[in-house]
């Protein structure tokens, strides 16, 4: 099972639509999560008509149309793997014993807000992925979405992918966005 993770796409604000590397990976996934942050209500209803199976919870800059169509923690089992999505999980420091005992019935745990990647595992063995954001970099070198399979009851195959550099009239941005050097 082919899995694609997003985040923090704060669409339209930092970028006018979703990169086409991302896009292409779309119809190769067999679950897409997003960790939340989408910011309009249009990003979800693309992902909706495109996804075999959506896997999505709001973010902290997420009105009230996405609030009441998305929660803020999901969780699903998939290939005998239980997955939870949630946006925030606060400081970095202390990430990984926080989530474990917030979700102890967890084996991985997607998450956004920073728009940093993170790939760590808790002592009691909880997974914890960040994609980091397809369109706002932030103080990231790139643009990312990580990619996963899950075989045989495992996490497998678990993939940081570096979106490139976009160059708009002299300027770098994501399809005439605002300046975010994706």
């Amino acid at each position: 099972m082919r899995l694609l993770l997003m985040s923090d796409t704060h669409l339209p604000k930092r970028a006018k639509a979703l990169p086409d590397p991302l896009l292409a990976e779309l119809p190769h996934a067999d679950v897409v999560f997003h960790a939340g942050d989408w910011v309009d209500a249009a990003t979800l209803d693309l992902l909706e008509s495109r996804c075999r199976r959506l896997i999505g919870v709001y973010g902290n800059n997420d009105g009230p149309d996405l609030r009441a169509r998305l929660p803020e923690v999901a969780h699903a089992e998939l290939g005998g793997l239980r997955f939870g999505v949630v946006h925030e999980t606060g400081p970095a420091q202390g990430r990984e014993a926080r989530c474990a005992a917030r979700f102890p019935d967890l084996d991985v745990l997607v998450f956004g807000h920073s728009h940093i990647p993170w790939d760590t595992t808790a002592p009691t063995g909880l997974r914890l992925l960040n994609p980091g954001s397809p369109t706002d970099r932030r103080r990231q070198s790139h643009c990312t979405y990580m990619t996963a399979t899950v075989t045989d009851g495992r996490l497998t195959d678990v993939t940081l992918h570096r979106l490139p550099p976009r160059s708009f009239g002299g300027r770098t941005g994501v399809r005439g966005g605002p300046m975010s050097g994706c």
